[in-house]
């Protein structure tokens, strides 16, 4: 399994040293090494403690999934709303476009995961809002895991026609 990502690199001729040249695009190949470097480095992420400031049992929380392109962020309440807890793929290790892949949004459903199994949550309702490629690998992480969905709300904000359009972009 190897990354790949795109590099502009400009290079100027020697006989041509003021003049403006037009930037090369190369493959950087990342090495099997930083691959592994880097899921050590969300798997030790997932694994750290976190310390609350009050260890209650609740019996129901709500589990609000914000899914864009660019990240996944995971919230738990309990039941009057007030967070316990929130998760997202930038603070689990994920970096740029990373943030924003179903693998990422699956890694958050399981440190919420963890979150709820310190405080004995088995029963939760969950609410989505958004479009990214996260919030079908949330659910089904958060289903999967062993946690009883009672109810799914898809809270996606729709326009009722609201902004005018830009103009079209003539080429």
């Amino acid at each position: 399994m190897s990354g790949k990502q795109l590099a502009v690199v400009r290079k100027r001729p020697q006989h041509q040293s003021n003049k403006k040249v037009m930037g090369k695009k190369r493959v950087i190949e990342t090495t099997e090494k930083e691959l592994i470097a880097e899921t050590d480095k969300v798997a030790k992420k997932m694994k750290q403690d976190v310390s609350f400031k009050r260890q209650a049992t609740l019996q129901k929380g709500n589990v609000y999934i914000s899914s864009t392109y660019n990240n996944t962020i995971i919230s738990l309440t309990n039941e009057n709303g007030d967070v316990v807890a929130n998760r997202s793929a930038g603070a689990i290790g994920f970096k740029g476009t990373k943030k924003g892949t179903s693998f990422a949004g699956s890694k958050v459903a399981e440190a919420i995961i963890a979150v709820c199994d310190k405080f004995a949550i088995r029963d939760i309702d969950v609410f989505i809002k958004g479009i990214g490629g996260g919030r079908n690998a949330a659910l089904k992480t958060l289903a999967g895991k062993g946690m009883k969905i009672q109810s799914i709300k898809d809270e996606t904000p729709v326009p009722h026609n609201g902004c005018r359009p830009k103009k079209p972009r003539r080429v």
